[in-house]
């Protein structure tokens, strides 16, 4: 795909395109008088959504209207509901990986992290150094597919088509990583309780430095389309505002909380898979609104490569997977040469391995903020209980706080800015 030959000049606003928005919210946000305030039955209620998932996901939002100003916003969810956690609970402690990668679809390695974490606690189970690393690297890499993600389409909504396409090809990039290391581009159901699948392949590496060497040139195009675009400030600047009081108070976290200048990350404050040896930095805003929101994510995205860079630099051979015949499945190899090995292999797949009886709350970083594992075992082979702290479900409910008082039209920058995944939300 052919790109720019250079950056383009930032562009300056004329003093009247400065003060054409200014008029417009003036007239729309000033107070009636008493006696011209519109009565409750003049308002309009407009339905906005459900829209298909490809959008931001299956959201309506019933908005009540004060001749463009939103004067109420209520979100309703549960267009997506699969039954994701009571699905887990009936199948085996490996199978459960599978539909756990469903739910947030745009970061299924997260999802896997956070259960699988989850259940090596409960095992009192220790992954060998190669398979943690690589479990780093492979979260990092989804979090920045999953910002590219965001990326694009949000810039795709406020009329910034060229930045679609430049994200979502450098995210093929990250899925062909995917695709080589574990044979799928979505949902690959990588992560394993006691470590991963199988090892990667010997040329996964240089396709990971690859990778990594275009990309400071990508990011600065983006920032070169959009930091200074006085289209995409117009629409970003002083829309959807949070105080840090207000972030808390509903419960965000990640890039929705830390744009509001809280410094929470669960790398930092509860560090897993070795997170406490990487050296990155935790991105905060200091308005939070829209446009702090992109900027903490375009930040998040170099950081996160900056941790790849230093996780490849320590990935020595070794083990992927702990060397337990009850949980771990033996070489294939030895399937065709070892009866031993075969029955091993029949009864792992068939019947699966006890978990000891307990309770345990896991959680990571995912690209929406804390995504939380609380399961439960009885003792055998299938979880008692999963149960999910998504962060898109409380980062949906913030919509009316963030909405109401602006424009409708500014509404598709709030809901964008939010990155909401609805396989999360509904599970």
């Amino acid at each position: 795909m052919a790109m720019m030959a250079r950056e383009p000049e930032p562009l300056a606003p004329s003093p009247a395109e400065g003060t054409a928005r200014q008029e417009v919210e003036a007239l729309a946000l000033a107070p009636l008088p008493k006696d011209q305030e519109a009565p409750l039955e003049e308002r309009l209620t407009l339905s906005i959504g459900p829209h298909h998932p490809s959008t931001h996901g299956v959201l309506r939002v019933v908005v009540e209207l004060e001749g463009e100003t939103v004067v109420k916003a209520t979100p309703e969810i549960g267009f997506l509901h699969t039954g994701i956690e009571k699905n887990a609970e009936y199948l085996l402690w490996q199978q459960a990986i599978t539909v756990l990668d469903r739910m947030d679809y745009l970061s299924p390695l997260s999802n896997n992290l956070g259960y699988v974490l989850a259940v090596e606690k409960l095992l009192g189970l220790e992954v060998p150094e190669r398979a943690r690393v690589v479990r780093v690297i492979l979260a990092e890499l989804q979090r920045i597919a999953s910002h590219l993600v965001w990326l694009g389409t949000t810039a795709l909504d406020l009329g910034a088509q060229s930045v679609y396409f430049y994200a979502f090809e450098l995210r093929e990039g990250i899925l062909d990583l995917f695709e080589e290391a574990s044979g799928a581009r979505m949902n690959p159901s990588y992560f394993r309780v006691g470590g991963l699948a199988q090892d990667l392949p010997e040329d996964w590496e240089a396709m990971a430095r690859a990778f990594l060497a275009k990309f400071p040139k990508r990011m600065a195009e983006f920032q070169a389309l959009l930091d200074r675009n006085p289209i995409w400030i117009d629409r970003t600047k002083g829309i959807g505002v949070l105080t840090a009081q207000q972030a808390i108070a509903l419960g965000l976290t990640g890039p929705l909380l830390r744009a509001s200048g809280v410094n929470y990350d669960v790398r930092r404050a509860f560090p897993y898979c070795g997170y406490e040896r990487y050296e990155f930095e935790v991105p905060l805003g200091t308005q939070g609104d829209a446009y702090d929101r992109y900027l903490v994510r375009m930040r998040e995205m170099e950081e996160s490569a900056r941790i790849v860079e230093q996780a490849l630099a320590e990935l020595e051979p070794g083990p992927v997977m702990v060397d337990d015949r009850k949980i771990a499945l033996p070489p294939k190899e030895e399937l065709k040469v070892s009866m031993e090995a075969l029955i091993h292999h029949f009864k792992l797949v068939a019947h699966g391995f006890e978990v000891p009886a307990g309770a345990v709350y896991q959680a990571i970083e995912s690209p929406r903020g804390e995504i939380g594992f609380y399961v439960v075992s009885s003792g055998g082979t299938r979880p008692w209980r999963v149960r999910v702290r998504p962060p898109s479900f409380y980062n949906v409910q913030a919509i009316p706080a963030m909405a109401e008082g602006h424009l409708v039209a500014d509404l598709v920058a709030i809901l964008a800015t939010i990155d909401p995944v609805f396989g999360e939300v509904d599970r």
